[in-house]
């Protein structure tokens, strides 16, 4: 009876564990499609849910969309998200000179992590504009303007510059000097663009803490860890940005966890009973000050919040939570909200 039963376990861990996707140090490289929805191309080659992880804009081709949204990989920790009825050309994609050409609709960069040695530019309508601190850009070439959320760009017009701050945009081709002026961050958040992009930063900030975990032991028990880079997560089949040290949050408050600090997150995850894929429709619960069991994830028993902290406050949209400022490593314990994964402030300085 014990070796029939001990047989049928046997058998159900050996289908468990070949139905399970290898874990393998693939990582990714500006240009890399991360993610196509409708109708997407490179040239005349039509993209499908398997190009994810596997085609890539090389320079000097051209990615439309129709009625479609994607999203390319950068370099590590800048994810460029394309709208609707849009076409974008890869002009560099080297880790210090990067440089994308919005020809038609709209496009939003969502940095979350830039060094001084990156040169990171988006040319639009013959107008160039250098993005230089972490934040959220938004690129229309209907309108003929530069929109900065969250950040500091600075926009070359031949021997026109102006730099644009937070809450601030810029008319492109407009005679005389170049303003940068505020406007209505409300109502652009509302906008299709602005909120997937959030959904897609929220379902990458997911993976990041399902890839990190794994990379905590560098190559004794799973793949190894090369540093700060796009790493591929055959669970959620995407890739997600994993920083080199502490904790960088995306402009969206989202946290993107090093493997040096994983353990910090309030969740750890026990066992794996399904490969995790993407829906429109899927929104993950909003745990509030406690753990949570999501998806069948269990939270460690021995998880406490660290003394003094308190929940991040809730930004406007729904599902998504405010943590400490862009770009910033962090320390302390943290509690999941929305899909994210929020740390408690430190107080260790962080880059901006």
């Amino acid at each position: 009876m014990k070796l029939s039963r001990l047989k049928t376990l046997a058998g159900f861990f050996l289908a468990v564990g070949l139905a399970v996707p290898a874990w393998a140090a693939k990582t990714g490289q500006p240009g890399s499609i991360n993610y196509v929805e409708g109708k997407v191309a490179i040239d005349d080659r039509s993209l499908d849910p398997q190009a994810i992880g596997s085609a890539t804009l090389q320079p000097g081709q051209t990615l439309t969309t129709e009625n479609g949204k994607a999203e390319i990989l950068l370099t590590p920790g800048v994810f460029l998200r394309v709208d609707n009825a849009s076409s974008i050309q890869m002009v560099a994609a080297g880790l210090t000179n990067t440089e994308v050409k919005l020809d038609q609709g709209r496009a939003m960069l969502d940095v979350t992590e830039i060094h001084s040695e990156n040169d990171l530019r988006v040319t639009e309508d013959g107008v160039t504009t250098r993005l230089v601190k972490t934040g959220l850009y938004d690129f229309d070439a209907a309108q003929n303007q530069v929109r900065v959320f969250h950040g500091k760009a600075v926009v070359l017009d031949g021997d026109r510059e102006v730099t644009i701050d937070g809450g601030r945009q810029v008319e492109l081709n407009v005679p005389g000097k170049l303003k940068a002026e505020k406007f209505n961050k409300e109502s652009y958040e509302q906008s299709d663009l602005y909120r997937w992009s959030s959904l897609r930063t929220s379902y990458l900030a997911e993976a990041n803490v399902d890839a990190a975990r794994v990379y905590v032991s560098n190559g004794s028990y799973g793949p190894a860890w090369v540093g700060a880079g796009w790493y591929w997560d055959p669970w959620y089949g995407t890739y997600t940005f994993i920083p080199a040290n502490g904790i960088f949050y995306s402009p969206f408050g989202l946290g993107f966890y090093s493997p040096l600090v994983v353990y910090r997150s309030p969740i750890f995850f026990a066992g794996r009973p399904f490969v995790h894929h993407f829906s429109p429709v899927f929104r993950p619960p909003v745990i509030v000050g406690r753990p949570a069991v999501v998806g069948g994830f269990r939270p460690s028993p021995a998880f406490h919040p660290a003394p003094g902290f308190h929940p991040a406050p809730v930004m406007r949209q729904p599902g998504v939570v405010q943590g400490p400022p862009h770009g910033f490593p962090s320390g302390g314990a943290g509690v999941m909200h929305g899909g994210g994964f929020h740390g408690g402030a430190s107080g260790r300085p962080g880059r901006r």
